[in-house]
């Protein structure tokens, strides 16, 4: 790997020259949350059902009792054997995660397409602590445009990251945000594809390598495994 190498006094002047701009890209991130806090927000009108560790459980259950709700919506279909690994390699950061969203009143759970036994083994194959449940039996994902049947994304009516696509499998990722009031809930924000970059801490490292991503651009994903299979 060939780079120009400088001299100590030289490279703190690019780092300093690189830092207004870190700056800058900072200030407009605050910005630009800002904006998805100042999102209106939709009212969720269906009633939904999540089997768990906990039984049956509602929309308005999983917040327990929390007012926010942060759900990661993870690509695991009702006939997979694993869970996706670009999602897993999501969730290897959200292990320690909800204890300090719960302190600041959100609750953090992960939704899957799957029966809740298929979710409940892979959960217990990775080690990972935090609520995950089924929403196999209602229309959940489907409404919120992670799950689709094949003769709907060949019709290419399909409906992913707010816009029409054929590119895409039956199961996809996504995040949403929710708000509950004593009456009822509200969808607050939803985002997908590269959306979900922020929220994922290895890439962030990543990016500040020396060797990036260091990903084939064509299949940016290919080099991941599930964290027992390396």
């Amino acid at each position: 790997m060939k780079h120009k190498v400088v001299s100590q006094q030289a490279w703190i002047k690019a780092r300093k020259q690189l830092l207004k701009k870190e700056k800058a890209f900072t200030k407009l991130r605050d910005r630009f949350t800002a904006q998805i806090r100042s999102l209106p927000w939709v009212k969720v009108e269906k009633e939904y059902t999540f089997q768990g560790l906990n039984g049956q459980e509602s929309l308005r259950d999983l917040f327990g009792p929390h007012n926010q709700m942060i759900v990661y919506h993870f690509m695991l279909g009702p006939d997979w054997e694993q869970g996706c690994k670009s999602c897993s390699f999501w969730a290897d950061n959200f292990q320690a995660i909800p204890i300090h969203l719960a302190h600041r009143d959100i609750s953090f759970v992960v939704i899957s397409h799957a029966p809740f036994e298929r979710i409940e083994a892979f959960r217990k194959r990775m080690g990972w602590p935090f609520k995950w449940v089924s929403s196999y039996r209602s229309d959940f994902n489907f409404d919120f445009n992670v799950s689709f049947p094949e003769e709907l994304i060949e019709s290419g009516k399909a409906i992913y990251n707010f816009a029409p696509t054929k590119e895409i499998d039956t199961e996809m990722p996504g995040i949403s945000a929710f708000y509950k009031d004593k009456r009822h809930v509200y969808r607050t924000y939803s985002t997908y594809s590269r959306g979900l970059d922020m929220f994922n801490g290895a890439y962030n490292f990543l990016d500040i390598a020396p060797k990036g991503r260091d990903e084939d651009k064509n299949h940016p994903t290919a080099w991941l495994r599930h964290h027992d299979r390396y």
